[in-house]
């Protein structure tokens, strides 16, 4: 779709015509003469002007005259049609009910404003309800928590000891007594004390607290890239009397991961999907003493196990997952957002042998329908003796301002052994105590399964990332076929653009609102979630006012069958409105892994409508056994010239829209696709238009309609052609 010439002439499609699309600026650029009239006019109807004034006027009532029962009834089902009648609609209405157009007009502004309170006082009513029921809520989780007992010592915990109570601290503390003395030099030259001193004083742990100041050394996220909140930036930094217990919690999540990852079937058993996961009975009786205590009530466990050998050194593995700008682009399809709060260690020897750092991020599926994960916690590297590297997480809730969490990580992160010839063999962990009960329907048994959030989506993620970059750095590429791209610099220009599309697509798909974007609406499953943006002198955005549409729904179609739909450019002209038809035709093409479907393609359309022909696409496709993206934007001649050139991409501007397909459960139904979970896709439809190119312009509620629409029309066009080609 040519999104970013939808409202008005994109500054950047210098092959364009002067034609533009037909949308009026009644409709998009400005509100109606009548948009936000509500008073009556009667008051002005039966005054009496020039001489025929009476001068001893006597008050007189105002006569009201009734409509018909009929009259009610046509104009009640116009108004179903068309609550925003133009002149010659009223004047067509009047005559044929033998009113005076200005009654009509009267009328349906009446009926606007009554039909907008009845709406008003039913979402009144709606929160009133809600919040009631978060009180009730809220009260049990009180009670629970003030009866609560010790698991370890069968002893009352007080609340602010549920997490890390001090009985359990004692326990730990002997277990872990060997470990800490051998890190306490490295925590004393870093921390500024030694770590032998660290349970002195349990009370600090929640009596203690900083407010937010410096964030360390490192810090960054995609949200920051794309203009994130400064929500992250309300947790507060640890306190010193805190530092210890990080660091202890630290090496007790180590010694757990390890353990974990190494474990045998005991521990873990065979799940849906060809992954592994916990046996919780088994976890519990092997680890008696966790380090973050009982599991809160209303928490789901989720844990699972998966390995695979990727095509990149382990030390440069390490350098990405410990660089929180690194790690977020890479995994930018998961996490939404990352910040690093604080360095607690940078390491020794000149690696990140021994670093701890204390981060913030939140983790996504790309659907609006799938509420996000945020996590408090501490990211440690260690080098173990037997020369694998460990990255391990560990949620921090007893160091979070609230005392109720929605999620929480317990030690989760991976092994990475060095393999010859620059690869590495990682083993990842996803091991998560969350409430899941937000999740709308159609995703709840893909999330139930793990395959949402758990160790198999990261890894496949992994996988295809690491092809995507040794791609970029290939040199000895064959020119076989006219459309491949051989220049190197070429090739990185192209690829480096190509992600940035891909990132801030990924930002406005989800459902963290914690970006740029203002939402503007967000219901139900067969509604439209639309945001907005206003953007001035930022490179790489055309400047203006950009409105983002995102909707999901189900498929009973196979996800391979709908990912290679929407990225083969041969059928494009089904699904894509603003095509009118037009043929497309690959201009250039840079595959990146060895999947046919994980390439990057510029695209030219030959449309037969002359305000669009030869307008040029940029796409990127790429999937794996747990998803798939299509993600496109129109893009200038002129500047791709200079990208293909090895030119710098970062001042092309971009719109990015697209698809984020997902398998609707862990299972595949080799027979027919009834229902949910039984094999089909989940589908997310996410544009992003330009509808004002002036950031101070007002957004008009016809222009929400309009994208609104577009979006809905597309997703039927995909219906009837996917399940039509699948049948």
């Amino acid at each position: 779709m040519f999104h970013t010439n939808m409202f008005d002439s994109h500054p950047h499609m210098l092959d364009m015509s002067p034609h533009k699309t037909t949308f009026s600026e009644t409709d998009l650029g400005r509100p109606r003469d009548d948009e936000y009239e509500t008073k009556s006019g009667t008051d002005t109807m039966d005054a009496p002007s020039g001489d025929d004034q009476d001068p001893n006027p006597r008050p007189r009532k105002k006569g009201y005259r009734r409509h018909t029962q009929r009259q009610i009834e046509e104009m009640e089902a116009f108004f179903k049609q068309c609550p925003h009648p133009d002149d010659k609609q009223r004047k067509e209405l009047s005559r044929d009910l033998g009113l005076e157009p200005l009654q009509v007009k009267f009328w349906f502004q009446n009926k606007r404003t009554q039909m907008k309170t009845q709406h008003e006082r039913h979402e009144n009513s709606i929160l009133k309800a809600e919040n009631e029921k978060l009180r009730a809520e809220n009260n049990r989780y009180k009670e629970a928590l003030t009866n609560a007992t010790c698991p370890n010592c069968g002893g009352p915990a007080a609340l602010g000891e549920m997490s890390f109570d001090e009985q359990h601290l004692r326990i730990e503390n002997a277990r872990l007594r060997e470990e800490i003395d051998r890190i306490s030099g490295i925590a004393a030259k870093y921390v500024g004390k030694p770590v032998t001193s660290s349970y002195s004083n349990l009370s600090s742990l929640n009596n203690n607290r900083m407010p937010v100041g410096n964030y360390g050394a490192q810090s960054g996220t995609v949200g920051e890239m794309y203009g994130g909140s400064d929500l992250f930036r309300s947790l507060p930094a640890p306190a010193d009397a805190d530092k210890p217990m990080i660091v202890e919690l630290a090496v007790a999540a180590m010694e757990e991961l390890t353990r974990l990852a190494q474990a045998g079937d005991s521990l873990w058993v065979p799940g849906n999907h060809h992954s592994e996961i916990l046996n919780e009975e088994d976890y519990l009786r092997t680890f008696p003493s966790r380090g973050l205590g009982p599991k809160p009530l209303g928490l789901r466990s989720e844990a699972s196990r998966e390995s695979v050998v990727v095509i990149m050194n382990h030390i440069n593995l390490i350098d990405i997952l410990m660089d929180v700008n690194q790690w977020s682009t890479m995994f930018c399809g998961i996490v939404s957002r990352a910040l690093t709060l604080e360095v607690l260690s940078t390491g020794v020897a000149g690696n990140y042998n021994g670093a701890l750092q204390v981060m913030s991020a939140e983790f996504q599926v790309p659907s609006p329908l799938v509420p996000t994960r945020e996590n408090y916690f501490v990211r440690y590297c260690k080098q173990q003796p037997d020369g694998i590297w460990a990255v391990v997480d560990v949620s921090l809730d007893n160091l979070r301002p609230s005392t109720i969490s929605r999620s929480r990580r317990r030690p989760s992160g991976c092994l990475i052994q060095e393999l010859p010839n620059g690869y590495s063999k990682v083993t990842w962990i996803e091991h998560v105590e969350v409430d899941d009960r937000a999740v709308h329907s159609i995703y709840k048994t893909l999330v139930n399964s793990g395959l949402a959030f758990g160790a198999k989506r990261w890894v496949a993620t992994l996988d295809r990332q690491c092809e995507r970059l040794a791609s970029s750095m290939a040199n000895n590429i064959q020119a076989g076929n006219l459309c491949v791209i051989t220049s190197a610099e070429g090739r990185k220009s192209m690829l480096k653009l190509a992600e940035r599309m891909v990132i801030s697509y990924c930002t406005g798909v989800g459902a963290s609102t914690a970006h740029a974007w203002t939402t503007l609406s967000a219901t139900g499953c067969d509604d439209v979630r639309v945001m907005t943006r206003k953007s001035t002198d930022e490179p790489g955005r055309p400047p203006g006012i950009v409105l983002s549409a995102a909707t999901s729904f189900w498929l009973p179609v196979p996800p391979k069958r709908v990912f290679d739909f929407l990225r083969a450019e041969n059928s494009r002209n089904e699904w894509d409105i603003l095509s009118n038809g037009g043929q497309v035709q690959e201009l250039a093409h840079i595959a990146n892994g060895r999947d046919p479907g994980n390439c990057v393609s510029l695209l030219r359309v030959n449309s037969a409508n002359s305000s669009q022909s030869n307008m040029l696409i940029l796409q990127e496709s790429c999937t794996d056994s747990t998803g798939s993206y299509v993600v496109y934007a129109p893009v200038d001649i002129v500047a791709m010239n200079v990208v293909l050139g090895g030119g710098d991409p970062d001042y092309v501007a971009l719109l990015p829209s697209g698809f984020a397909i997902l398998p609707d459960g862990p299972g595949i139904n080799r027979g027919s696709i009834l229902d949910v979970g039984s094999g089909g896709s989940l589908l997310t439809v996410a544009f992003q238009i330009l509808v004002d190119s002036a950031p101070t312009a007002k957004l008009s509620l016809g222009s929400v309609a309009t994208v609104n629409s577009l979006i809905k029309c597309t997703v039927e066009r995909i219906k009837v052609a996917v399940i039509r080609d699948n049948t």
